[in-house]
């Protein structure tokens, strides 16, 4: 597959703003295993070959399981995830197809009793951050590396 445009050169200051954001989330209180979940998630949902590829070998990294990576598209199917997992992988599946019906109060509901204002906030935050990534990745064909 031909890549496209390379934003990062064609946009340098686009590129830096969402380099921001990346570097805000390093900032935050977000569990790194909850950023991949996020990541890795999403990414899926959204089809991002790239994003996939890097965020399956950064959560292996962390000691993720390859249990727990092969079994997260199907994550309500299995007691392998904790209830804040569960609670996570809810609203990044509203927020990232959030065309469909928004976040449900449910699962905000559930979110709210189980997160901070602070680590809500920043968990939304990662969750936008990655769709954006994953648009970038997908719309410019950005290749795995090897």
């Amino acid at each position: 597959m031909e890549t496209r445009i390379n934003i990062q050169a064609a946009q340098p200051q686009a590129y830096k703003a969402m380099l921001g954001l990346e570097s805000y989330l390093q900032t935050t209180q977000l569990n790194n295993k909850h950023k991949e979940l996020i990541k890795i998630r999403a990414s899926q949902m959204n089809g991002c070959a790239f994003c996939l590829d890097m965020h399956t070998k950064d959560a292996r990294k962390l000691g993720e399981t390859e249990q727990r990576i092969y079994l997260l598209n199907a994550w309500k199917e299995t007691d392998l995830f904790t209830d804040e997992e569960k609670a996570i992988l809810a609203l990044t599946e509203e927020v990232t197809l959030i065309h469909q019906k928004g976040v449900t109060e449910e699962t905000y509901k559930t979110a709210e009793k189980l997160f901070s204002p602070e680590y809500l906030a920043q968990l939304i935050m990662a969750i936008v951050t990655i769709n954006a990534w994953n648009r970038i990745a997908i719309s410019t064909r950005l290749p795995i590396l090897k």
